[in-house]
């Protein structure tokens, strides 16, 4: 079973909201998935990232593969822990 690290999209029409979801490659993407590990919005100023690392790191070992996007997300969700906010 391939197992993909992907967006899921919720909300309405021009108002999107997205879960970032561990799933089986072969689902739709709003379709089943594993589990849930976070949520993004991108609607929001700055946009709101909300991400369990730990369980990411997990599921890479595994061998999931994130896409693109997730990819690019969890950079941003890094920068931001370590970035100081003074």
């Amino acid at each position: 079973m391939a197992v993909t690290v992907r967006l899921s999209r919720l909300g309405t029409s021009k108002a999107p909201y997205y879960r970032i979801v561990v799933a089986d490659q072969r689902k739709k993407r709003d379709g089943r998935f594993i589990e849930r590990l976070g949520t993004y919005d991108p609607r929001r100023t700055p946009e709101a990232i909300e991400l369990d690392t730990a369980r990411l790191e997990y599921w890479l070992g595994k061998g999931a593969r994130p896409s693109e996007t997730v990819q690019q997300i969890a950079k941003r969700h890094a920068a931001r822990q370590v970035a100081p906010t003074s």
